[in-house]
């Protein structure tokens, strides 16, 4: 879990509430959770239906959000204010907005709880309110995590709610996933919500769940092209050409780049241990042993080739030069030039 996260709940689950939350950045997750957690608990269920309010930012001017902030809770200690989607406060990118925010932070009603959920960015930090927030609340910036932390955090989060998760799992997950902590942890969930507690999640379990064909996916596509195996991969392009639904090719060209623009760095690197390509290339340890294969049947030159063929196969796949080729056929031919 994000450091900064965790600090923030192990306060409020000790029952310390700070006047102002500002909740910032592109990870959502953990704004989510934070905000959730005081929704959730701040208040008794009693007390919430006179003191509690959920506003959204595009419904709402600052000065509106600041009138709910500025009264007193009706018959309890206190009473919680939320602004989903913060960032979409019409008036908070001005300076009359920006102000009238700022003022308030300075002087906060101490029986008032109030959280910012400013999603996908942070504040600006050149203008006053973005260079004083953090002085003047509790703020967080939370950044998307790299991939070389997604392991750690599906095991907690397994763990967390009584199971425990393989490492075939948690790989199938990272890979799968990628970064998104709120996608991450809704799959988690769905195959959770399958198990009895205590359960093991494995690589099939998971793949069963969250609809991965055992054999014909973008990482087992991944395989063959590192080991070079024209069948299989073959074999994979034609499935994913007869459900380009469920399969759709503009994800597992990026998915592609993404690998291969990965690879050549590697390709250029004084240390090719599966240590160093962890920590240079922000992936997650059982990903580093593809990488390190695939060094082995690439060279940096080869590397430099099958990116601007992946590039060529994006611009095809999006109606460029594509010269009424279907996207199957425009998968195969890439396929065919990365390993060639």
């Amino acid at each position: 879990m994000d450091a900064t996260a965790k600090k923030i709940l192990t306060e409020l689950k000790a029952g310390k509430y700070a006047p102002v939350y500002v909740l910032q950045g592109e990870e959502t997750y953990y704004i989510d959770l934070i905000a959730d957690f005081i929704e959730d608990n701040a208040l008794s269920e009693s007390d919430k239906g006179f003191n509690q309010v959920v506003v959204y930012g595009k419904d709402a001017t600052v000065a509106t959000i600041l009138t709910h902030a500025k009264r007193y809770p009706m018959m309890a200690d206190r009473q919680v204010v939320i602004v989903r989607e913060a960032q979409e406060i019409p008036d908070l990118q001005k300076e009359i907005g920006a102000k009238l925010l700022l003022d308030y932070v300075s002087n906060p009603m101490p029986s008032t709880i109030l959280v910012l959920c400013h999603k996908h960015k942070a504040l600006d930090k050149r203008r006053e309110l973005g260079k004083k927030i953090d002085k003047l609340t509790v703020s967080a910036v939370f950044k998307k995590p790299y991939d070389n932390h997604l392991p750690e955090f599906i095991q907690t989060y397994v763990k967390e709610k009584g199971y425990t998760a393989d490492d075939a799992a948690v790989r199938v997950l990272c890979e799968y996933v990628g970064n998104d902590l709120k996608r991450l942890s809704n799959e988690l969930d769905k195959v959770m919500i399958a198990l009895p507690k205590g359960e093991t999640l494995t690589g099939d379990k998971v793949m069963e769940q969250v609809g991965i064909s055992r054999e014909y996916n973008i990482f087992e596509l991944q395989k063959a092209l590192i080991r070079k195996d024209p069948v299989q991969a073959n074999k994979i392009v034609n499935y994913f050409e007869s459900n380009t639904k469920k399969n759709p090719l503009i994800p597992a060209v990026a998915y592609l780049y993404s690998f291969y623009s990965k690879l050549l760095v590697a390709s250029v690197a004084s240390d090719k241990s599966d240590r160093s390509l962890v920590s240079l290339l922000k992936i997650s340890p059982y990903a580093a042993r593809d990488y390190s294969s695939a060094l082995q049947n690439y060279s940096s030159s080869q590397l430099v080739n099958c990116i601007h063929s992946i590039s060529e196969a994006d611009l095809k796949i999006k109606g460029v030069n594509a010269n009424a080729q279907g996207e199957g056929q425009i998968l195969r031919e890439l396929v065919y030039k990365l390993i060639h």
